[in-house]
């Protein structure tokens, strides 16, 4: 009889407990579950991320870096923002070498040659909403935009072009045709910079090739450098001797008119002297002559019957010229 009654008080007072001790139990789960609650109401954000709160599936606002505070009901999507880039063309292994994609990287020419181009294409997000919610992967149609574009700039160059001259037109001509789509499909990408890696044909005998020709045409620049220099000294050179040649003939011009100018106006004054005393004009100027003439001759005097001959040599053989052919004049009494 007493075990019973001692058991009856032990189920009573376990029976006035368990409500309160249900109630603390309760009690302490609300509240962890109140606390992690509020807990994941806060989030941060750093610096090279953007946040996109969405409440119910549509967008409430965007975050930039620091420490935010949103509903229990509310979902945060970190977007990061920083330059990523991939390449195009070729493949990187394990290794970190860089294979060639054969799907990807060969293309056609204007001048319809085959041409092995690869691409390293930098982009970013630039609208973190269109990012997340205007298509499934944005990434994929980037790179889609970027081999559609890449085709259809290649495709308008020659293969000399597009492995030389042509590389930074091409670069141009691409990111300017990407930027032009990329705003038209709004996924939330742009491209920062997209440059050509390496571009080369895709066989051995091919290379060869092309390496004769840029050979061949660095010869033809080097001689027609050659040319240009020969060109540029000569050219002065002929000139300077023209003008020599014409200054000259210029000169002797000048002096044949002069000296023709000098010989007439004589003329004309032994004319007009001439009209003036007709034989005193002309005894002058046959002395003249004579003293123009004699000097270089050799006189000898004969009274002309005998053999006797009387050269004057002695009386100016200073001013006899030995070289002058000597004339005989006779003088007869």
């Amino acid at each position: 009889m007493k075990k019973e009654k001692e058991n009856i008080v032990v189920d009573d007072v376990i029976d006035k407990k368990a409500p309160k001790a249900v109630g603390a139990f309760l009690f302490a789960l609300i509240a962890i579950i109140l606390l992690i609650t509020l807990f994941r109401c806060f989030y941060t954000v750093n610096e090279q991320k953007n946040a996109v709160v969405t409440q119910f599936g549509s967008v409430v606002k965007v975050n930039t870096a620091g420490l935010y505070f949103k509903a229990p009901w509310q979902s945060v999507h970190k977007v990061d923002m920083t330059t990523h880039g991939t390449g195009i063309g070729y493949i990187v292994s394990e290794t970190g070498q860089n294979l060639t994609d054969n799907d990807n990287g060969i293309m056609i020419t204007s001048d319809f040659n085959l041409l092995n181009i690869d691409f390293y294409m930098e982009y970013r997000v630039s609208d973190p909403v269109a990012y997340l919610f205007n298509s499934e992967n944005p990434e994929g149609i980037l790179t889609n935009i970027a081999l559609a574009n890449i085709r259809t700039v290649v495709s308008n160059y020659t293969v000399d072009e597009a492995m030389t001259t042509g590389k930074s037109q091409i670069q141009s001509d691409v990111k300017a045709a990407m930027l032009d789509e990329l705003n038209t499909q709004n996924i939330g990408l742009t491209v920062v910079n997209i440059t050509i890696q390496d571009s080369a044909p895709p066989t051995e005998e091919i290379v060869a090739a092309f390496k004769a020709v840029e050979t061949a045409k660095q010869g033809a620049d080097t001689a027609k450098n050659n040319a240009y220099q020969y060109q540029n000294q000569k050219i002065p050179e002929a000139e300077a001797n023209a003008d020599a040649i014409v200054q000259k003939a210029n000169a002797n011009k000048e002096a044949r008119i002069a000296e023709a100018e000098g010989q007439v106006a004589r003329f004309n004054e032994t004319y007009t002297e001439y009209q003036k005393f007709p034989l005193v004009t002309k005894r002058r100027m046959f002395y003249e002559k004579m003293e123009e003439i004699l000097p270089g001759m050799k006189v000898i005097i004969t009274d002309g019957d005998t053999q006797t001959m009387l050269p004057l040599d002695s009386f100016n053989s200073t001013d006899v010229d030995t070289t002058t052919p000597s004339y005989t004049e006779s003088v007869t009494e």
